[in-house]
């Protein structure tokens, strides 16, 4: 059906060549070049007809495109309108135009905003670039990162606001109330502003930000360090930085007094944020009564009070005088927890822990580390993802 659709768009703006009026020399050779490009398309439909192609939309979405700027032949709506010689892809209908758009990576998008102000126009559309936001970064970037972004554009908005009130002060002080000059200088900020720039708050400007690093954003990475042994099986708070050379992250933590670095973190280390809080905060729990050996879960723990949280995985174990396990056990009758952590070898300090699960706030010491709230994990896909991370030999940490 789509095919059917373009190939008579293609017949309709071909007859219409066809039937103008004479043509000077140069009127002539965009003609041909116009002809030429429905040609090869009517060429490249029938022959892919004729073999029972398979070829998706896509295809031809982008063999349309390549053939437009090969001829030369984009040129903005207004001229298209004026010129009846000239047939570009902005002869087509809005419907498949954005469908040709919508089918462009990232990169083909900004080429297309160069071409002429109603495509770069276009392009630039936040329902375009919300696909290729929620394909690359839906996995990381949570809402927190959203806020973060919200909070950065209004920055950087009361920044130009103030430099451009800076400027004006200057300017006038320089020429007086000379009407003309200000009135120049004005037109001039505006078309530089507009041919160049792009709203600071559109999805697109925060998919290019994220691309290019150049904006931190919030987000957990699990086994932080390079899976250093203190923090196996862990998942901690820290700023992210995006590095499109190597496909990674650079990551900043922030302990107490100072900011720890770490280079290259792959995407399957990274998460958002469960809880929407700080690491700093108690997370408070609210799945206590319903723990049962066997359960997965996730529980904050931090060296001092002055450090943030970090989570950790660990399942409900069995208490020490229960005699049975399935049917036969009473564990989750009691008001004690058992917090097991198998990775650490048996005997270490760090293998298990005890809460009550009835007056549970925060456990700790500044020896053994404070132990805070407890997530309950209901979800077959974040206990997989924490198995995926268990390291190939038990950890050796006292």
């Amino acid at each position: 059906m789509l095919y059917f659709l373009i190939s008579f768009v293609s017949f309709l703006i071909l007859s219409k060549s066809f039937t103008s009026k004479p043509l000077s020399s140069r009127e002539s050779g965009t003609k041909i070049g116009s002809i030429g490009f429905w040609g090869s398309l009517s060429s490249w439909l029938v022959s892919s007809l004729r073999k029972g192609s398979t070829s998706t939309p896509c295809s031809f979405f982008r063999f349309s495109l390549l053939m437009s700027f090969k001829n030369n032949s984009l040129v903005s709506k207004e001229e298209n309108e004026e010129e009846e010689g000239k047939v570009s892809l902005l002869d087509l209908p809005d419907l498949p135009l954005e469908c040709i758009l919508g089918h462009l990576s990232p990169a083909e998008l900004c080429s297309v905003a160069t071409v002429c102000t109603y495509l770069r126009d276009t392009s630039r559309s936040d329902h375009l670039w919300k696909k290729h936001m929620e394909r690359k970064w839906g996995k990381v970037f949570g809402d927190a990162a959203c806020r973060q972004w919200k909070c950065h554009v209004a920055s950087k908005t009361r920044e130009k606001i103030s430099n451009q009130q800076n400027q004006k002060g200057i300017f006038a002080f320089l020429h007086g109330d000379f009407r003309p000059l200000v009135w120049i200088k004005a037109k001039s900020e505006k078309g530089t502003q507009s041919s160049s720039s792009f709203p600071e708050d559109s999805v697109m400007a925060l998919y290019l930000s994220l691309e290019s690093g150049k904006f931190w954003f919030p987000a957990q990475v699990y086994n932080r360090e390079n899976g250093h042994a203190g923090f196996m099986l862990s998942c901690y708070d820290a700023q992210l930085c995006y590095d499109s050379r190597s496909d990674t992250f650079q990551a900043r933590y922030s302990p107490h007094g100072r900011w720890t670095t770490e280079e290259n973190i792959q995407w399957d280390r990274l998460r958002v944020p469960p809880i929407a809080s700080s690491p700093h905060a108690l997370h408070i729990s609210d799945s206590l009564d319903n723990l049962r050996p066997g359960d997965h879960i996730e529980i904050q723990w931090r060296r001092n009070k002055d450090f943030p949280y970090g989570w950790w995985y660990g399942v409900i174990g069995h208490l020490e005088q229960c005699q049975g396990h399935g049917n036969h056990c009473l564990c989750h009758n009691n008001d004690m927890v058992i917090l097991e952590f198998t990775q650490y070898t048996a005997g270490s300090r760090w293998r298990q822990t005890m809460i009550d699960r009835k007056h549970h706030i925060e456990k700790g010491n500044e020896i053994d580390g404070f132990y805070g709230g407890i997530r309950k994990l209901h979800s077959r896909e974040e206990i997989t993802r924490w198995k995926k991370l268990w390291p190939t030999k038990t950890v050796v940490h006292d």
